[in-house]
């Protein structure tokens, strides 16, 4: 057997593969624009499904397809039994494809817009997205929802594909229009380049191959397009960023970092920074498994080691020192909610930025944007879908840099600290001035000299329970008692501080976090002052508590439970409230209209059924230890 010497042997076929740059983009529109044929005749074009694919393909054509028999390509995309049945995308479909000239993935996104923070998700790494618009249609709602959506996740080229121009007789003055519209109304966002190109994805024109219905188009077609168009390049337009992942210490002769390039390059000699500390050193070695490399790039997953003994670890970035990103720990930022339950002002929730996880919480919302209408309104809690500009404050600094100039380091994620479900996606804009400026003041006189002057050490006794429940009776029965034995002490009565600090709050769920927010920092204060505080308030969620203990040092709160069933704290309802709310006359009361999530583990749980204030009071004061 002769062996043709133009045909490449598998090591140089893998080679020239390997050799090829790869786009990422995604498609996106309303409902039946066409996305999932679009993307299905793409592949069939290419060739790059294989025959038991396309055999497979027609048979589910005739159970599945909406084409009268015709191979319906939707069906390549649309992987859930679901979708299939009800001929909608609904999960963001990914798939992989190449062509002699470049390696491509697309993400096939919901157009439906309950769906919208699966779009998010899928156009978060997109280098460009294919926003699909029906001819018969033109520019719609969620034509203007995706294209703000995809300006606000920093895609800089889109490419309009007026879709269904068979459906129109091929009109050259309709596909004038619908660009003409779009263009309008994308000139306050952030594209860099439009690229309109009029197309039937079923029929495949201006797909793979030039219409012959549209002679009068002398565009690109999609596939020309998506093979030519420039892609964004991290590894040259950025210094080094290197978020540490684990740190490698298989013995005491190696120490090393690993993680994936995030942005830039690294070669042995490079002098690095590690952030947040500011420590600098050199790169010694770039490890790959067992490969020592001359160079690493964005991308690569590696192990660096430095040149001398630097305390980094999990969370840090090591970062080029001629050219650093910054650190700080108040940022103003962009945020996607992606969770169907509420988000709220002053709420706890974890922070995952880069390798970094830190707690976070949103300080404020400056305004919510209606992408329908763009217009922005106040806004002060957060439902699935709303897109805000909001600031949040950190536990302690991150390093990072504009989403809009380095996105693997601008984005992050909150996490519900109880659930552990991401419920927003966030950018940041810019870091506020204050959080580089405003530092922890040391001061002569302590909380140990404080302690020590008082006798006893500060802490916090934090009652929590429904209204009605004896929290304000026994937390003022403990606090006479521990007056008695010469123990300083202050009550932080929930009512008493809606007359003062609290008095422009009212009783919706986010008042209620804000309320026992401005509590946990003044009890902090007078905890560092010296003081055994009490604290009598519902705060009826968990969340909020523990956000609070999290404020203080090991040992410093002590959470008390008043276990009383609803039945009872009716019976008692010295203030009447109960009964005002079962006629609908107090909205928002806890017990009835408001949820009480009882603590899990708290350290005292007082029974209150049988037992006199007194003796609740002496049952928790001898187990107490202060």
């Amino acid at each position: 057997m002769s062996h043709n010497m133009n045909t490449p042997t598998i090591d140089q076929f893998m080679q020239q593969q390997n050799d090829l740059d790869l786009l990422r983009f995604i498609t996106c529109g309303s409902v039946d624009d066409g996305k999932s044929t679009l993307i299905g005749r793409l592949l069939y074009e290419a060739k790059c499904i294989f025959d038991d694919q396309v055999a497979s393909l027609k048979q589910e054509s005739i159970t599945y397809g909406t084409q009268g028999g015709d191979i319906d390509f939707a069906l390549l995309v649309d992987g859930l039994a679901a979708e299939r049945e009800q001929g909608i995308t609904i999960d963001v479909a990914y798939r992989f494809f190449n062509t002699d000239k470049r390696k491509f993935i697309v993400a096939d996104t919901p157009g439906h817009e309950q769906y919208t923070r699966n779009m998010v998700t899928g156009a978060s790494n997109a280098d460009l997205s294919v926003i699909l618009i029906d001819a018969r249609k033109g520019v719609i709602e969620q034509t203007k929802r995706h294209a703000f959506i995809c300006s606000l996740l920093g895609i800089k080229q889109v490419v309009l594909a007026i879709n269904k121009m068979d459906l129109v007789d091929y009109q050259e003055d309709t596909f004038q229009g619908i660009r003409d519209d779009f263009e309008a109304f994308a000139k306050e966002f952030n594209f860099t380049n439009i690229t309109a190109i009029p197309m039937s994805a079923l029929k495949g024109d201006n797909v793979v191959s030039r219409s012959a219905a549209m002679t009068w188009f002398h565009g690109p077609t999609l596939m020309a397009m998506l093979e030519t168009t420039p892609i964004p390049n991290l590894a040259s337009d950025h210094g080094l960023r290197f978020p540490v992942q684990w740190v490698n210490r298989p013995h005491l002769d190696f120490r090393g970092f690993a993680g994936t390039i995030a942005a830039g390059t690294v070669q042995p000699g490079d002098e690095v920074r590690v952030l947040p500390s500011g420590a600098t050193a050199k790169v010694d070695e770039i490890i790959l498994f067992e490969q020592k490399l001359q160079q690493a790039q964005c991308g690569q997953a590696v192990t660096i080691t430095l040149d001398k003994e630097i305390d980094a670890s999990r969370g840090d970035m090591i970062v080029s020192a001629k050219d650093p990103c910054e650190v700080s720990d108040q940022f103003e930022v962009e945020l996607v909610w992606m969770d169907d339950g509420q988000g709220f002002i002053g709420r706890s929730y974890g922070l995952q930025i880069g390798s970094s996880w830190v707690n976070a919480q949103i300080t404020e919302i400056k305004y919510k944007t209606n992408i329908n209408t763009m217009q922005q309104s106040p806004a002060r809690t957060l439902h699935l879908n709303d897109i805000v500009v909001a600031k949040i404050s950190l536990d302690k600094p991150v390093a990072y840099e504009a989403y809009q100039q380095c996105r693997p380091i601008g984005a992050f994620i909150l996490v519900d600290r109880f659930s552990n479900a991401t419920v927003a996606a966030g950018m940041i804009d810019f870091a506020l001035r204050r959080a580089a400026n405003v530092h922890h003041q040391d001061v002569s006189v302590n909380k140990n000299a404080r302690n020590r002057l008082n006798g006893h050490k500060g802490k916090v006794l934090w009652f929590t329970g429904l209204s009605g429940s004896g929290k304000s009776t026994v937390a003022n029965v403990v606090e006479q008692k521990l007056h008695q034995q010469g123990i300083r002490t202050y009550l932080l009565d929930g009512d008493n501080l809606r007359h003062g600090l609290n008095k422009d709050l009212g009783f919706t769920e986010a008042d209620r976090i804000e309320n026992i927010r401005r509590v946990t920092e003044l009890a902090h204060l007078m905890v560092d002052a010296g003081l055994v505080v009490l604290t009598a308030f519902i705060s009826p969620f968990e969340a909020e508590r523990e956000r609070a203990r999290a404020r203080f040092n090991e040992g410093e709160f002590i959470e008390v439970f008043m276990d009383t069933p609803l039945e009872v704290a009716e019976q008692r309802d010295v203030k009447g409230l109960y009964k005002k709310a079962r006629r609908g006359e107090i909205p928002n009361f806890t017990g009835i209209s408001s949820p009480y999530e009882a603590p899990q583990n708290p350290e005292y749980s007082l029974d209150t059924t049988d037992s006199t204030a007194e003796q609740l009071a002496d049952r928790l004061l001898a187990q107490l230890e202060l």
